[in-house]
């Protein structure tokens, strides 16, 4: 699915074997069924299509685009702009007519002008989901979409798979967020190098094949540079950023004239912590099933790598101020919840670090309250001993006693479901 955003191909279960920390089941296990029924987002609007209770509606600029956001509750202040070929939809996409992205915290909404609509939502039981919405059925490789052509519903895409699962998103379907060095015509210059990137890279690892807008300080990153020469392709000496898009495109034919470096930077947390909550539920049901003798042993070697990530333990430092411009920081960070002290997990520090406080806001997500009883058990015994401070040495030693507090503090304020050992 999203731009920038590749998934290498995969297939048989015999390759997963050989992955070591990918998920080693096949996705018709029994304890996986990934090609049953959902009760994703996009499903459960689908389902509300279909019954006519809801009705998208057509707009000639960006055709059902805001309307799906608005129904599966994704702001446009969420919006980032991919300009390298890196998605199904290669050959329309290019700088003059990048693609957009929006996301929540379990929906991400792709959309190309002169395409159709693509989503990856994340289901409690099945993990990531795969839809379009515009698609031709009679052509799978139309770019076309004319209202009243097809109905306004959304198409669960199989074929996905090819490409949506790879050794970097764990074996599980997934999302990679991947940096190029691209060519003038958007092209992924390949030969030049390529990085997946989540919170834990270095800024100069990051967007590649990005339009990135805001104030980034002295970060030194990959974002809104083409490059002509694969063998002359190198990380600019300071990033560059754009105030907005306008001296890029006609923003006047998209929903917003900013690709916002909070959302980018946001973006690149939540789609690793999405495969780790995947591969995490999957591991879990597939050793039940299976090898229940291995089980408690496995869910402790993956609750340590979760709760890790969990606690942004090897996030690479911001080294400056980092400043949005298109509203949604302050959007993301008013959603809470909050505790009797007005702190918030959503609440953003974009100088040192992403978040004020060291622990992600997917621990509310659907996904996580969905993770088998035995993978929640070990996840919240791992969290207990670092924020404790049984584990505060070697890598725990940058959390800080205050920080392990007051995260531990809203936690118990604000999130159901703890351990009684966690008061």
């Amino acid at each position: 699915m999203t731009a920038g955003v590749l998934f290498a191909s995969v297939c048989a279960a015999a390759f997963y074997a050989e992955l070591g920390g990918a998920f080693e089941g096949s996705l018709d296990h029994p304890s996986i069924a990934y090609q049953g029924p959902t009760n994703d987002p996009v499903a459960a609007l689908n389902r509300e299509l279909l019954n006519g209770s809801v009705k998208l509606k057509f707009d000639e600029r960006t055709g059902y685009l805001r309307s799906v956001l608005d129904a599966l509750n994704v702001p446009v202040e969420s919006q980032i702009v991919a300009v390298a070929k890196t998605s199904v939809q290669q050959e329309i996409i290019s700088p003059q007519n990048p693609r957009t992205l929006y996301f929540n915290d379990s929906v991400a909404v792709g959309y190309v002008r002169g395409g159709f609509m693509e989503l990856a939502v994340q289901d409690v039981q099945r993990g990531m989901i795969f839809y379009t919405l515009g698609r031709d059925d009679s052509d799978p490789e139309s770019f076309s979409v004319v209202k009243g052509a097809i109905g306004a519903t959304f198409r669960r895409e199989y074929q996905c798979l090819n490409c949506h699962i790879s050794y970097s998103s764990m074996g599980v379907p997934g999302m990679l967020l991947r940096s190029v060095f691209p060519a003038p015509n958007g092209i992924a210059l390949y030969q030049a190098g390529s990085y997946v990137t989540d919170h834990r890279s270095p800024a100069v690892e990051r967007y590649g094949g990005w339009y990135v807008t805001g104030e980034s300080g002295p970060l030194r990153h990959m974002g809104n540079v083409l490059f002509t020469d694969a063998n002359k392709a190198a990380v600019p000496a300071k990033g560059q950023i754009f105030s907005s898009l306008k001296t890029r495109l006609d923003t006047q034919l998209y929903l917003s004239p900013y690709s916002d470096i909070v959302a980018l930077l946001v973006f690149d947390h939540q789609m690793h912590m999405m495969n780790l909550l995947t591969r995490v539920g999957w591991e879990a049901r597939y050793d039940r099933f299976e090898q229940p003798s291995t089980l408690a042993a496995r869910m402790q070697s993956a609750a340590e790598e979760f709760v890790d990530y969990l606690l942004f333990v090897d996030e690479a430092p911001l080294g400056g101020k980092i400043r949005g411009n298109s509203g949604f920081a302050e959007k993301f960070a008013a959603q809470g919840p909050k505790d009797s002290k007005g702190r918030s997990l959503r609440q953003f520090d974009l100088e040192n670090r992403l978040m004020r406080y060291p622990c992600s806001y997917m621990i509310y997500s659907e996904a996580f309250d969905g993770l088998p009883v035995e993978a929640k058990d070990a996840i919240y015994q791992r969290l207990w001993a670092v924020l404790s401070g049984k584990l505060s040495g070697g890598k725990y030693a940058r959390l800080s006693p205050a920080d392990r507090e007051t995260v531990l503090q809203i936690l118990k304020e604000t999130k159901k479901g703890l351990p009684k050992y966690m008061f």
